[in-house]
């Protein structure tokens, strides 16, 4: 049964048609994830049907009296408030009830106003309970709990919480309240593993509809029961979860490609017999094939748009110089590393492991866990460890980080590929529209470029040094999936040796031959990704829980990371005093982050339009604060 319709809605920017004639229904019980490349229209269509932003053509109905819920990206569209975790109307409701119990007690002996009483009472009862006004703050710790947040309470003041505590006690509140219909816009973006795989649960539970946009294929795969696809301003509908999309629109794409060809074929015949026709002086007949021509010439067009397009996708291949020496080379040896900062307990302790030839060895962990520190000691950026790092003397190494840094933030794209390669002009601009940039594009300034534009940048200019190893930092973070897809088959079939970070769950699995897990404060060699996940478990549940009444931030920094060793020395009054002033300093570096951001996407929309030196030089000054703010982020979280 049917709770949501949208019909025919349309939305330009510019000359672009971002949504054109969108149909579908949400129905009752329906797990729907809608994906599509970056800047497809997705939030869009989400915001229309929130009702924050209008479409240019048809309607959004919703049927009978279907409640939605939403949650945004951006924080900055959520009604936080600083009213706690308490929704208004059931602070009003229980405020109300209160009121009528005093009233109540105070006119027992007048019957005739105490039945009155007691009628309104019955009813706000009847509200509060339906509202699940009873057990809500039993139902919202649990959520907050599964999502990664302990200790917040009604006295909350919800304004000082970092932009991903903010997010997080969002989408808790908006499932305790139980709406018909969740629409979550990107909701695993600020959450680990762990509170990833609690929302699976959670969700797969859920007796109402959940109509969700996410780039994580994984998660997809756990939760959804339909896909919609939004592809050049259309949608298709698929039934199942995503692989079972993929198997639907390989087989759509392979019948309707077949389609389009024998529409062409025949339209060709049709223009030969016409151009026959009039060779022969067959006015009529001539006329008549023109008319049929014209009508098949539609059709063909009509089929082709039902094709998937290529506009901005990645296309390439890696293929590194071809390796010298043996299969087995060994590339690098970690022995007995460990880490620790001033003040704090140790990060991690006692790693060893090695890297040979051809090997890809992926590093998986909790936040916190010691990762990108890890990443950034094999690379010699990062020194104060014990323990040795040997790395092959002859092997050439590449490094793409989160945050990717160009010498250059003036020259274009055309330019800095040039430069870093042997590539002619023609083959230059052929390897930039592999990557999705085309036209004019590619004499694009690096500074004005959007995060994901900056990663593919780096990545082809990257790939194109074709280095025996690679140092990937999260590489898929700022990419659709279309283009991980690709990015995964590349690396993959790349022969050289690979050292990723990642939590991309589908990453891991398809192109992980090991995986180096962080637990228990150390980290070793695991087949694969499952069986380091099983015994992170193992040890989760032998922790003993949570103690009442810890802050937040210190809650946090605990459930982020696996148990240590106790380190002696340490003075616990110390470490604490460090922890929150750590803690106050993230969230401080968070909201300026946010703020930044936000301004970076003000200037890039309007760089195509009225932006001078002015802007362009405001740009490159915060994506330089950026890196800097990024960077002490990082640090800050490793601690």
């Amino acid at each position: 049964m049917p709770i949501l319709t949208v019909d025919e809605i349309s939305k330009n920017f510019g000359e672009r048609d971002v949504l054109d004639h969108v149909s579908f229904t949400v129905n009752e019980g329906d797990k729907i994830a809608f994906i599509g490349n970056n800047g497809a229209g997705k939030s869009t269509l989400f915001r229309i049907i929130k009702g924050t932003e209008k479409a240019d053509n048809g309607r959004v109905i919703l049927h009978g009296n279907t409640i939605v819920g939403f949650l945004s990206q951006n924080m900055d569209e959520q009604d936080m408030g600083s009213d706690g975790l308490v929704p208004k109307e059931l602070k009003e409701l229980e405020e109300r009830k209160l009121t009528l119990e005093h009233e109540i007690a105070v006119n027992s002996d007048d019957k005739d106003r105490l039945d009155g009483l007691m009628r309104e009472y019955t009813d706000t009862c009847a509200a509060y309970e339906a509202k699940g006004g009873y057990d809500h703050e039993y139902r919202m710790n649990e959520a907050l709990a599964g999502l990664g947040l302990i200790g917040l309470d009604g006295r909350t003041d919800l304004t000082t919480l970092s932009g991903g505590e903010k997010m997080r006690v969002c989408l808790a509140a908006l499932i305790v309240s139980r709406p018909d219909i969740l629409m979550l816009d990107e909701p695993t973006n600020h959450l680990d593993t762990e509170a990833v795989e609690w929302l699976e649960n959670y969700l797969n539970s859920y007796k109402g509809s959940v109509f969700i946009i996410s780039h994580d294929r994984y998660f997809i795969n756990k939760i959804a029961n339909r896909v919609i696809e939004l592809d050049n301003g259309r949608i298709t509908c698929y039934k199942g979860n995503y692989d079972e999309y993929k198997e639907q629109k390989e087989r759509f794409i392979k019948t309707q490609t077949a389609l389009v060809r024998n529409l062409e074929d025949e339209l060709e015949h049709q223009l030969d017999v016409k151009q026959t026709m009039l060779s022969h002086r067959n006015i009529s007949g001539y006329h008549q094939r023109e008319k049929m021509a014209d009508k098949l010439y539609d059709v063909l067009m009509r089929e082709k748009a039902r094709l998937p397009g290529n506009s901005g996708k990645m296309s390439f291949t890696v293929v590194p110089e071809e390796r010298i020496g043996a299969s087995d080379k060994l590339l690098l040896e970690v022995k007995g590393v460990s880490k620790k900062f001033d003040d704090c307990p140790m990060l991690f302790s006692d790693i060893s492991f090695e890297v040979k030839a051809g090997e890809k060895i992926f590093l998986c962990g909790p936040n916190g866990c010691g990762k990108t520190t890890l990443l950034s000691m094999l690379l010699g950026k990062a020194g104060g460890f014990d323990g040795s790092v040997y790395i092959s003397a002859t092997a050439s190494m590449g490094y793409m980080e989160q945050f990717v840094p160009f010498a250059d933030e003036e020259a274009t794209l055309f330019d800095e590929l040039i430069s870093r390669s042997d590539l002619s002009r023609t083959e230059a601009r052929n390897m930039l529209a592999r990557f999705g940039f085309r036209s004019d594009d590619v004499f694009k300034q690096i500074k004005v470029l959007s995060g994901g534009e900056r990663s593919r940048l780096y990545l082809c200019c990257l790939l194109e040094e074709k280095p025996e190893m690679l140092f990937l930092d999260e590489p898929t973070n700022h990419l659709d999936i279309e283009s991980r897809e690709i990015l995964e088959d590349a690396l993959k079939e790349y022969n050289g040796a690979i050292i990723c970070v990642s939590h991309d769950r589908f990453f891991i699995e398809k192109c992980a031959d090991k995986v180096l897990g962080f637990l228990g404060g150390s980290a070793k060699i695991f087949d694969n990704y499952y069986k380091y996940r099983r015994a992170l478990n193992d040890i989760r549940t032998s922790e003993e829980p949570s103690v009442p009444g810890k802050s937040v931030a210190e809650e946090n920094m605990k459930d982020s990371r696996p148990s240590r060793p106790a380190v002696s020395g340490v003075n616990p009054a110390k470490e604490r005093k460090a922890k929150a002033a750590r803690a106050e300093r993230m969230r401080k570096i968070e909201n300026e982050i946010s703020g930044l951001e936000a301004r970076q996407k003000e200037l890039e929309d309007g760089f195509a339009t009225t932006s001078g030196e002015e802007q362009y030089r405001e740009y490159a000054d915060n994506s330089a604060r950026l890196d800097s703010l990024y960077e002490e982020y990082m640090e800050l979280s490793e601690e």
